[in-house]
């Protein structure tokens, strides 16, 4: 787990950041989590690995992955819209990233909507390719997903990695 400068911290979800997540949530998406998703997430499901980003005492993003065989699919990124724009975005795909090197994973995907232009630049600059599309991907709008893959979890990759971290904590601090 990355360890960001202060005020920001990471840390795995429990289940007392489920209210807080909920709440985030429903603020990012066009259609919320299902009740009870999360909470299955960090008490049922051993696939899963979810983490908080907090700010002092406060929750103000998370991420999830699941872990399917060689594969760490991400399932979920959002930070809440008073703190975005500030970085903290790359900094939950930057630490889920970094975690995949504790799995002995090889590759990472995620589905992102098409629309979504500004996550795929991020994606992109982490050296995601669009691989494919699902049709219709999203039911609550009919978007399609654009099928995302990271290079291979190598050594050339890690440290590539570990070059990003650098520069997004100056910005995360105000030097950028």
């Amino acid at each position: 787990m990355l360890t960001p400068p202060p005020p920001y911290h990471l840390r795995p979800m429990t289940m007392a950041d489920l209210t807080a997540v909920a709440a985030i949530d429903r603020l990012s998406f066009p259609t919320p989590a299902r009740p009870g998703l999360f909470e299955h997430e960090v008490a049922g499901n051993t696939l899963a690995y979810y983490q908080v980003l907090g700010a002092d005492t406060q929750v103000i993003g998370y991420a999830g992955y699941w872990l399917i065989g060689d594969e760490v699919h991400v399932s979920t990124i959002a930070v809440h819209p008073d703190w975005r724009g500030r970085g903290l975005g790359e900094l939950l795909l930057l630490n889920m990233l970094t975690l995949a090197y504790a799995h002995p994973a090889n590759i990472v995907t995620l589905e992102v909507r098409h629309t979504n232009v500004s996550a795929q630049q991020l994606y992109l600059r982490y050296e995601f390719e669009i691989v494919g599309r699902r049709r219709r991907y999203y039911r609550d709008t009919g978007e399609d997903a654009l099928i995302m893959t990271a290079p291979p979890l190598d050594a050339r990759y890690y440290q590539f990695l570990e070059r990003q971290k650098e520069p997004l904590f100056r910005r995360l601090v105000g030097e950028d």
